[in-house]
């Protein structure tokens, strides 16, 4: 059985009974990098059955440099499954062993930054027929917290009362316009639920990094206001973890300011160790959410990370309200 690091349970890897505030969430999330192909992406589902719909994404970074991107809002009414938009998710067994498949279509962007304007670029790029079929089994602790003790008081502030992570080995096929391709790799998923609106926290930082099956970091820092921040992370080596507990990222823009392109990220860990951990943007898709007026950029790039002689994949998620 595989370790759980925080107040979880192996329950917590199935849907929860709905919430009763409008816009409960129950996301979960899986990335994966193959580095001997140059390849890898993540898929999500965000079930907000109280809204009448999920959120499916798919995001697919080519060795070419160009990207595989899809994003639905099917119709759901309840929250008993992981189950829409030709996505799904299946636990073979809690914390240890999952499964996520896609059947559907993608746009295949050879510019993924033309994705700032969704409707266009879907519109003026060609798209692909897709099918993914992967096994995810665990490479370390499921760490993180149910929630249980959380009591929300303002549901529009909420980011997410419940949230886990755990790196895992990943294995499968990826079949595009009807050629198939084995996957072979590294990646991290996460599971959350709770009342959840993208616009609730000013921004986020967020790596994901696999430098070998039983290696691996989470670094996160996030900014609730402008003034108030929080900073964490793990990191698992050999079944075996330690907490990341401050966290400063120098991060280097492109022009607009926006679109980040490569990083250091200094940790201090349990008991003052320091390390620096540098990243190399390889491919990066910029995506948003809008909410009443309001526009939250989320930049995602499929990331190069150094770790002294280590060299590992994973992906840099920034999170930023824009106007």
């Amino acid at each position: 059985m595989v370790a759980l690091l925080g107040d979880i349970a192996l329950d917590d890897d199935y849907t929860h009974p709905l919430g009763p505030e409008k816009n409960f969430n129950e996301s979960m999330y899986f990335n994966f990098f193959d580095r001997a192909r140059n390849c890898g992406g993540f898929l999500r589902l965000g079930n907000r059955a109280n809204e009448g719909y999920a959120e499916m994404t798919l995001t697919l970074y080519l060795p070419d440099g160009s990207v595989l991107f899809q994003y639905k809002r099917p119709e759901i009414t309840h929250n008993d499954a992981m189950d829409a938009g030709g996505m799904r998710f299946e636990v073979t067994e809690p914390m240890v062993r999952l499964r996520t498949t896609y059947d559907g279509s993608a746009v295949h962007l050879k510019e993924p930054a033309q994705m700032a304007d969704p409707a266009t670029a879907f519109k003026n790029n060609p798209f692909k027929k897709v099918k993914l079929d992967l096994a995810h089994e665990a490479g370390g602790p499921a760490y993180g917290t149910s929630g249980r003790n959380h009591k929300v008081v303002d549901p529009e502030q909420e980011f997410a009362k419940a949230h886990y992570e755990q790196h895992m080995i990943v294995r499968g096929t990826m079949d595009i316009d009807g050629e198939s391709f084995p996957v072979d790799g590294l990646g991290l998923r996460d599971h959350s639920w709770g009342p959840r609106y993208w616009q609730a926290i000013h921004s986020y930082r967020w790596l994901t990094i696999n430098f070998a099956p039983d290696y691996g970091m989470m670094v996160s820092t996030i900014w609730r206001t402008p003034e108030e921040r929080t900073q964490g992370g793990v990191v698992v080596r050999g079944g075996q973890m330690k907490r990341i507990t401050g966290v400063d990222i120098d991060t280097e823009f492109e022009s607009n300011d926006l679109y980040h392109r490569s990083l250091v990220a200094h940790l201090t860990l349990d008991g003052g160790e320091r390390i620096d951990v540098s990243g190399k943007v390889m491919s990066f898709i910029p995506l948003r959410n809008r909410r009443e007026g309001m526009t939250t950029h989320v930049g995602e790039g499929m990331t190069e990370f150094r770790c002294g002689e280590a060299v590992g994949y994973g992906l840099s998620e920034y999170l930023d309200q824009v106007t």
